[in-house]
Parts: structure tokens; C-alpha cells; sequence
């Protein structure tokens, strides 16, 4: 892989983290936390399938001395897996594990200010200097608790529980979440306290990857290099759960950035660590060499292309601007799968423009003849996938060559997941940084299912949306309800509104704020009940949740959103 960012050493009890070190892969229990025995049964789960640092939920004092007791059993057991306890709204908890865990999770939103309202609020710069002092008082001895135990913190900042303080000054936006964290590291450097590491995550990809990068740059504007925890949050279940992930985290460990990372999945904990596995393996496997060019933008722009135009189900444009395609050479007739935009199969239909297939290692002098209705389908070199294509299309763009690219990636795995999750950060890498005007996902030894993930990679980059999109937490010890049980119930009820976003949520302490791209929401109240919410609006509370599926569907009904 590329080289690692350089960071500091962070020990987070036996696991020592950064740049000098493995990746890291971890999860997080969704047990609750107070029932002792089931967390640490749920722990030795998850450290036995590979993980190497363990979180759970602490929503006060009791759960945090229950985090102290799983340790203490686990380490009577022989097992010294770390474990994290994650603090929300409630500070008391987080001096409590700070005495007890081997690292605290505190996110700057909700730390110290109040829990966010979603309204815009008015500060004066004396007013708003005022608050920052605030955050210094109050993070202080939670910095001296730490020190005194040899806690790590983890500073873990979310797309949609920003404080209305950040909100009403940077917005809902990747800005806003790199100030929101950026406060805190000022205090904790201040403080001369190193043992930080940094997450920054979001259920919309997009917004992850620019908050990283936005980090990046303004920890090194501040001589600031604490290690990175990288993750999708709610990225939801099966398929769309491990390519959003994929495509989230993978491009940026493809960038060198990264130091641990969580697949946060709506499956058991457990489920988690393979796909992560994967991921780390498949990116540190590639050599990633330099491509030549590196923007400075933190989300690039589509690269500019001419348009050439096709018929296959209906007239269309491939570059210009236009969404990316989905190219397939499959005999779709055979196959119970999404139909692509373009099927390239002697034995069924040709694209009516001329497709040159070209390899990426190729010099662009050589390609031969590029007309107006010439699209370049370029493969890659198989060690250096990302790379090769990245170098091979800027080389276009010097040489003036403005014709749609479309990827053409194939992997001779037999498991269909393992060239899922290739695919997604190969393919989902250069659809992010704008390079790609369609995408030819192949993988001959696993079947018909590569244009559903093809779909789902542009969706993951927001780049096209052709389904229901379903954010989902993964639960924990929070949790009101069976969450993998109601995530495919709300699936089938609702997967037809291809042009909605639906938040199952597990719990109000995040619910509401980090499924903040969500159209309608579906959040667990209390045990057995739900409340529903139309965007950041909670609209009926306390829905027995035998009726909260088809009131959900009522007032999708209710707002005339059945049919886009």
C-alpha cells in the first residue's frame, strides 16, 4: 500500500496503535453492557474471530463499573483484549471508565454542550470564546483521570451529532466535524496529553472521506499527527452494508490514512471482523504507487469528458458530466439481477459507439485512434489497481484525450464477497475522486451478481441512486429492540421507495442525529416501542412496535413520497 501517514504511538492496553504499527481492526458489543456475562461471552466472540480491541456502550456510572468487571473476568480467562467504553451526554460515565477501561470513546458533541436541539444559535465572538473556555475547564481532569491510569482516549466525532454550537457557525458539514474535533486536540496538546486517537465518521461516505482528509490537512497545518479510526457509521446490513464500508475506508488506507478500523455492520459483532480482514489485506497488498498528480481538493471534481451517446434500454449519454454507468458483458436474460446500462456481449446486444479496450500500463501515445464516439474501457495492472488507472487517466488529460473512461476491473476470486469488497475499493477510490464515467465490475468464478454491486458502489459514492438507501446502526447496549429482525422487516416493506433514505436506528441517544441524511427515521424509544421521525423531526412518539412498520409506511403515504 501507499505509505502510512506518519503518526504517534497511542497504547490502548496491550494493542499498540499508529503508524508503526499494524492496522488495527476492532468492533463493539451490542450486549447490554450491564449483563456481565453476555458481554464478556459476546467479547471472547469477537476477539476469537480476530479482533483486536473490543467497545462497549456506557450510558452511565453502573455500565462504566461493568465495563471494569468484563475486564477483570476476561483477564482472569487469559483473554487481554482491550476494551473501550464509549460515553455519550454524560461525563460522570467517562471519569468512571477512564479509572476502569483501557480506553474512553467521548464524542466533542456532546461532552460538554447540551444535547443538540437542531437550532440555529447566535454567538458573539466573546460568547462563542466563552464556550471553547468551557470545553478546556471540563476536559482538564478528565485529562488528569486519564493520565493517572494510562487511559488512551478516543476522540469519536459523527455526522449529525454535532453540537448546535458548530452547527449554527459551520453547518451540518465536513467543516464543521473537523472544528468540532480540532477544539479538543487543541486542549489535550495543550495539556502535553499524546495518547489520542481521532474517528470521524458518517453514514453518507462522502462525507466521511472529506472529513478525514479535512482532518488530515488541519492536524499538519497544526503540527498535529495522532492516529486515525476509520468507519462507515450505520452503514447498514449484507451487501450495501460491506460495499459502503469498503468503499469508505478503503480509499482512504489507499491513501495511506488510517491506523484502525471498524465495518460497522447490523450483524453480530462477531460478523464485523472478517470483512474488515479483508479490507486491510486487500489494500495492503497493492503497491499503490504514485499517480502522478494529487489534487488538493478534498472532494475532486468529475473529470471533464465529452459526451457520446447510447441506446441500449433507452437513449443515454456516457460522460459530459452525466451519472456513471454500468456496463456488463453477462447475458442478462439468464441472470435474477439489476439490468446494467450497457451489456457487451456478442451473443446479445454491442453498444452503438466505438469501445477500446485499453490497459492502463499501455502509453496513452499508443491507444490508437480516438474519435468523437470512442469510449476507453481500461483495465488495470492487477498489483497496483488504483494506481495504474489514476496515472493513466490523468496522461489522458494531459495529452488533451477527453473521451468517457469506464473501468473495467476484473478478480479471479471464488468468493464473491472477497471481490465484492475489491471491487467496491478499487472501483469506489476512482468514482470518488471523480475519474470514472462508468463501471465494468467482473468476476467470472462468482456468478451473476456483480452489476447489483456495481449499483451499489455508485450509490456508496453518491454518485448515482437507483435503490432504497437504509441506514442502519449496527446496535449495541442501547439497543430497544432486535435490531437484524426489524432491519429486514423494514427492508421489505420499504425497498420499493427507490428514491428515499430510511434510518433504523437503535436508540434516541444518536438516532436522530446520525441517520441526519435520512428522509424518514425508525428509532427505538424505549423497550418495545418506537418513535418515527420525518427527517430530525420525531413526528410520533412511543408507537407500540407491532405498528410502528405500516405507520411508518402511513406516513410516507401521508406526505404523497409513495411514488418519488
Amino acid at each position: 500500500m501507499k505509505d502510512r501517514r506518519k503518526t504517534i504511538s497511542v497504547q490502548v492496553g496491550n494493542v499498540s496503535m499508529g503508524s508503526d504499527f499494524p492496522i488495527r481492526i476492532q468492533s463493539m458489543t451490542n450486549t447490554t453492557t450491564t449483563d456481565i456475562e453476555a458481554s464478556e461471552a459476546q467479547c471472547r466472540r469477537i476477539f476469537e474471530a480476530g479482533g483486536e480491541i473490543v467497545r462497549l456502550t456506557a450510558q452511565g456510572v453502573r455500565e462504566a463499573e461493568a465495563i471494569g468487571e468484563i475486564r477483570k473476568r476476561l483477564r482472569a480467562g487469559g483473554c487481554e483484549v482491550p476494551l473501550v467504553a464509549d460515553i455519550h451526554f454524560n461525563p460522570r460515565a467517562a471519569f468512571a471508565a477512564a479509572e476502569r477501561t483501557d480506553k474512553v470513546r467521548i464524542n466533542p458533541g456532546n461532552f460538554v454542550d447540551p444535547a443538540r436541539s437542531f437550532k440555529k444559535i447566535e454567538y458573539t465572538d466573546e460568547e462563542y470564546d466563552a464556550e471553547l473556555a468551557r470545553i478546556r475547564e471540563a476536559l482538564i481532569p478528565f485529562i488528569a483521570v486519564c493520565r493517572k491510569h494510562g487511559t488512551a482516549v478516543r476522540l469519536g466525532v459523527n455526522h449529525g451529532s454535532l453540537s448546535d454550537r458548530i452547527m449554527s457557525r459551520y453547518g451540518n458539514t465536513a467543516a464543521g466535524m473537523v472544528e468540532s474535533v480540532m477544539e479538543f486536540l487543541r486542549v489535550f496538546v495543550a495539556e502535553g496529553f499524546s495518547q489520542v486517537v481521532i474517528s470521524m465518521k458518517a453514514s453518507n461516505v462522502v462525507v466521511m472521506v472529506e472529513s478525514v482528509r479535512r482532518l488530515v490537512a488541519a492536524m499538519d497545518a497544526e503540527n498535529m499527527h495522532f492516529p486515525l479510526h476509520l468507519g462507515v457509521t450505520e452503514a447498514g446490513f449484507g451487501e450495501d452494508g460491506r460495499i459502503k464500508s469498503a468503499v469508505g475506508i478503503g480509499t482512504l488506507l489507499s491513501e495511506g490514512i488510517g491506523d484502525t478500523i471498524r465495518v460497522s455492520l447490523s450483524e453480530d459483532p462477531e460478523a464485523e471482523i472478517p470483512v474488515a480482514r479483508k479490507i486491510v489485506d486487500y489494500v495492503e497488498s497493492q503497491r499503490h504507487g504514485d499517480s502522478t498528480e494529487q489534487s488538493n481538493v478534498f472532494m475532486p471534481a468529475r473529470r471533464i469528458t465529452r459526451k457520446v451517446a447510447w441506446n441500449w434500454f433507452g437513449k443515454g449519454i456516457i460522460g459530459g458530466g452525466m451519472p456513471p454507468v454500468v456496463l456488463s458483458s453477462l447475458n442478462i436474460k439468464a441472470a435474477r439481477i439489476s439490468e446494467p446500462d450497457i451489456c457487451v456481449d456478442e451473443h446479445h446486444h454491442s453498444p452503438d459507439f466505438r469501445l477500446l479496450e485499453v490497459n492502463a500500463l499501455t502509453p496513452v501515445s499508443e491507444i490508437g485512434e480516438i474519435t468523437s464516439d470512442t469510449v476507453l474501457a481500461v483495465t488495470p495492472d492487477p498489483s497496483d489497481v488504483i494506481g495504474s488507472q489514476t496515472r493513466f487517466i490523468h496522461e489522458l488529460d494531459h495529452a488533451g484525450i477527453m473521451c468517457p473512461v469506464v473501468l473495467k476491473n476484473s478478480y479471479d476470486d471464488t468468493d464473491l464477497e472477497t471481490a465484492q469488497l475489491k471491487a467496491s475499493i478499487d472501483l469506489g477510490t476512482l468514482v470518488m475522486n471523480g475519474l470514472a464515467d462508468g463501471i465494468w465490475f467482473e468476476a467470472p468464478h462468482c456468478g451473476l451478481d456483480t452489476i447489483n454491486a456495481a449499483f451499489a458502489i455508485l450509490q456508496a459514492t453518491r454518485q448515482r441512486i437507483t435503490r432504497t438507501e437504509f441506514i442502519s446502526c449496527p446496535g449495541c447496549g442501547r439497543t430497544m429492540f432486535d435490531l437484524q429482525t426489524t432491519v429486514r422487516r423494514v427492508k421489505e416493506a420499504t425497498s420499493h421507495l427507490k428514491h428515499l433514505k430510511i434510518g433504523v436506528m437503535g436508540c434516541v441517544v444518536n438516532g436522530p442525529g446520525e441517520m441526519a441524511d435520512a428522509d424518514y427515521g425508525y428509532v427505538g424509544a424505549a423497550r418495545n416501542r418506537i418513535s418515527l421521525y420525518r427527517g430530525k423531526e420525531c413526528v410520533e412518539k412511543n408507537i407500540p412496535e407491532e405498528e410502528a412498520i405500516e405507520r411508518l409506511l402511513a406516513l410516507i403515504e401521508q406526505d404523497g413520497r409513495t411514488n418519488g
